[in-house]
């Protein structure tokens, strides 16, 4: 039945993501909705102030989304974090244990949208509300949200909506990738830079999303890059055995196996979504794995999130949309254009394999059969630590790898890397570590050796 239900909200989406406006219209009228007998939710025309027996608070201007194209949210993990702690101390506070909290916003419809997003998800992990709950009472007063969009430049393809977002919260919540009791908010905003490694956990202790590593460090369009031996340190410290690179070579693998981890290509082209050899060789290599698994192609967007996608719906059993909303929720930005939809006709496929996959597991372990830390069947034309039986001639290696658009040319990926580096500079323009990052450029040094470990 709730594969089913699935299916219907699918069947939904594409009908209203053909039917909704992306109008930005300020509230008409004054909206408060109760959460519980003191915490209340109001979409406001303009802003208010704290009175005797109420206190008001906003974070429209606080926790701002910072986008690439036409995108506008959800609020990333960082923000969310920060907002739960605002509001959780409110509610524990004394002074204010009399009065009704009132978490408002009077901003425009993707405002309004990313604080019912923050209430909602609040609601899901503090409050122990189910999704659909927490919705309900967002919508109770006939409210309405814009649903977010993703990060490409040209019109929707695929509606995210709230409801998707708190979904996606709750199974983070189920499987233990969302705890703020262990959460270091500062360490999530240093290594999501650009200049710190431009990478974010989605699932943690398993899956790493990063932007592609160059041959060299250096500055490029504004957009630092690293070399691998600048993820190194890293990738040892957080148990990271295996790299897999989407995108077409730009430095040389045996930089990472000479350095005791594993290195897989499954290309395909950016902005793109994968076949199902790729598919089927990605999922493979995942749950063989002996530990986590660092995953880029380009800008560590479109092309890896696709793929993380569809391991978290064989494996977690998340549907499209809920595997989507955590992956932008950790990696704002992420799986792009028709790579959603691709996600979203993957999602029964993928269901269905992961039950047969359980099953077998099942079975093994009920016969007694060791489980097996290397399946190589499916992955046996996959370079593992610089050999393999079945390695591509030179001459197709040449013709797979030597490309003219997204080596020398202009790629999404490329784009997207260069507006989050823009983004950010204004955002904490002559920082310290970006300065750091110019100079060892000049000398020469590779500057994630000393700069990694600092944080802002």
């Amino acid at each position: 039945m709730k594969r089913k239900s699935e299916r219907r909200r699918a069947e939904s989406r594409k009908k209203r993501c053909a039917a909704l406006s992306s109008s930005e219209a300020e509230p008409t009228s004054d909206v408060y909705t109760d959460i519980t007998d003191q915490l209340y939710f109001a979409i406001l025309k303009q802003k208010i102030k704290s009175t005797a027996d109420r206190h008001c608070f906003c974070i429209d201007e606080e926790l701002a989304y910072e986008n690439f194209y036409a995108d506008f949210g959800p609020l990333n993990l960082a923000m969310f974090y920060r907002f739960s702690c605002k509001l959780t101390k409110k509610l524990k506070s004394i002074t204010l244990s009399r009065k009704k909290i009132i978490f408002y916003t009077c901003g425009d419809q993707k405002k309004q949208a990313n604080a019912a997003y923050l209430i909602g998800s609040y609601a899901v992990m503090n409050l122990d509300m189910m999704p659909e709950d927490a919705y309900s009472l967002l919508v109770s007063r006939n409210s309405t949200y814009i649903p977010f969009r993703d990060a490409s430049f040209g019109s929707c393809m695929y509606n995210l909506n709230i409801l998707d977002c708190l979904r996606g919260v709750h199974k983070a919540l189920q499987y233990g990738w969302l705890d703020f009791s262990n959460f270091d908010v500062e360490e999530y905003e240093h290594y999501e830079r650009a200049e710190n490694g431009d990478l974010n956990w989605i699932i943690p202790g398993k899956f790493l999303a990063f932007s592609g590593p160059h041959p060299k460090s250096k500055i490029e369009n504004g957009y630092p890059l690293h070399a691998p031996e600048a993820y190194i340190p890293y990738f040892r410290n957080h148990n990271i055995t295996a790299v897999i690179r989407l995108n077409k070579k730009m430095y040389d693998a045996r930089r990472f196996t000479e350095s005791g981890f594993e290195h897989h290509d499954l290309f395909f082209v950016d902005g793109s979504t994968p076949n199902d050899s790729i598919v089927r060789k990605f999922l493979n290599i995942c749950e063989n794995a002996e530990g986590a698994i660092a995953v880029h192609c380009k800008a560590g967007l479109g092309r890896t999130g696709t793929l993380i996608g569809c391991y978290m719906m064989k494996h977690y059993g998340l549907s499209a949309a809920e595997a989507i909303a955590w992956i932008r929720i950790c990696r704002p930005g992420s799986i792009i254009g028709p790579q959603q939809n691709f996600v979203e006709d993957k999602q029964n496929s993928l269901w269905a394999e992961g039950d047969v996959f359980r099953e077998k597991m099942q079975n093994e372990c009920e016969n007694g059969k060791t489980a097996v830390t290397r399946i190589l069947s499916g992955v046996d034309d996959i370079s593992i630590n610089g050999s393999n039986k079945n390695r591509a001639s030179n001459k197709e290696e040449m013709d797979l790898y030597n490309d003219d658009e997204e080596r020398t040319g202009l790629t999404q990926g490329d784009k997207l890397r260069a507006l989050k580096s823009k983004r950010q500079a204004r955002s904490s323009s002559g920082s310290l570590s970006q300065v750091v990052v110019f100079c060892c450029n000049l000398m020469g040094t590779l500057w994630p050796m000393c700069c990694l470990p600092f944080k802002r």
